[in-house]
């Protein structure tokens, strides 16, 4: 499962979060984002308790996307304790991302 995080509850959802968070920074338009969208769904579903999984429409949230410097899509950022320590670009097999993900829990 992975959240819908907007500009609204990005503080509340990843930066007081008390585990590891993923973000998926996607767009509808965005063919390679189409490709990693379910790896993100599966690893939330794998993770789930363990980590907060979460997907941001850069068409709609303009604000983390631009907080964050996003201009390449799909980027993942891996987040703990509200601090960015990954980052991901581009699409990728799901075993690199529970990869990094792996080492942040």
């Amino acid at each position: 499962m992975s959240l819908e995080i907007t500009d609204t509850n990005f503080e509340e959802l990843v930066l007081k979060s008390d585990k590891p968070v993923i973000i998926d920074f996607w767009a509808e338009w965005c063919g390679p984002c189409r490709m990693v969208g379910p790896i993100v769904q599966e690893i939330g579903n794998e993770y789930q308790g363990k980590a907060i999984v979460g997907k941001v429409n850069v068409d709609e949230n303009p604000e983390i996307t631009v907080k964050f410097g996003i201009r390449n899509i799909p980027t993942i950022l891996f987040f703990k304790n509200g601090e960015i320590v990954d980052k991901q670009v581009g699409a990728v097999p799901k075993q690199v991302l529970a990869t990094k993900l792996e080492s942040i829990l």
